[in-house]
């Protein structure tokens, strides 16, 4: 037994001693003999090639942004408002304040003024239906010519309404009936205010004209269109449509 721990522990010794020799050895084999030290490795090879590009995006990171972006608000809160801005609550107030102390002005300076009187409004009326009327005339449609009674002009309406048709407009004649301001010329057939009535209210049937008392027109309407053909025979209106002579 003893022989054998005594030739364990040799085989032990033996080895120890070989793996020392070798590891002597090998770095004596790596040993560099010249003399020259090796160079040193290039740092500015090792770096890499986007160091700046890196350098240039850790620069315009999103926290190097945010930072920037704070210090920008910063700066325009502290700043005076540009021209144009929306105006603070308080101005708002002030605006529509005066535009209430305005409205109240106006609406005293209306109820101080006089009303217009009855004849102003009727004035102004009158010029108004003037003007709207004066922008529907046409060619075939225009102003009166001439100023005449009440009664004239009603007498112009129901020569229109009985007697156009047959003595034509503006009691100028047709070919069916006479051409009544000839008729009433001093030398005309119907001379007097007289004959005319008789002859518009018994007609003529003879002639085809009818009995216009028979058909209830009455005797103040006839007096009316006999008015309004005399002055027609007498070249004191003028053809188309007159217009009333206000009262008063």
């Amino acid at each position: 037994m003893a022989s054998l721990q005594h030739h364990a522990a040799l085989l032990l010794t033996v080895g120890l001693f070989a793996g020392c020799g070798g590891d002597r050895s090998r770095a004596g084999a790596g040993t560099d003999t010249s003399g020259v030290a090796p160079a040193a490795p290039d740092s500015s090879a090792a770096m890499p090639a986007d160091t700046g590009a890196q350098s240039a995006r850790d620069t315009t990171s999103p926290t190097a942004t945010s930072g920037a972006a704070d210090t920008a608000a910063r700066s325009n809160a502290a700043a005076p408002a540009a021209p144009g801005t929306k105006p603070s609550a308080r101005s708002d107030t002030a605006g529509k304040h005066a535009m209430k102390s305005a409205a109240k002005k106006a609406t005293a300076a209306r109820s101080a003024a006089p009303a217009p009187t009855a004849q102003q409004q009727d004035t102004s009326k009158a010029a108004a239906g003037a003007a709207q009327g004066q922008s529907l005339r046409d060619a075939y449609h225009q102003p009166p010519k001439d100023t005449v009674s009440q009664a004239v002009y009603d007498g112009w309406k129901q020569f229109n309404l009985n007697c156009a048709r047959c003595h034509g407009e503006d009691a100028l004649g047709t070919t069916i009936a006479p051409h009544l301001i000839m008729s009433l010329k001093p030398n005309g057939p119907i001379n007097t205010k007289e004959l005319f009535v008789q002859t518009v209210c018994a007609g003529r049937p003879a002639k085809g004209m009818p009995s216009w008392c028979a058909l209830g027109l009455s005797m103040d309407k006839i007096n009316d269109i006999y008015l309004y053909v005399k002055g027609r025979s007498d070249a004191k209106i003028s053809p188309g449509r007159p217009a009333v002579k206000p009262e008063g």
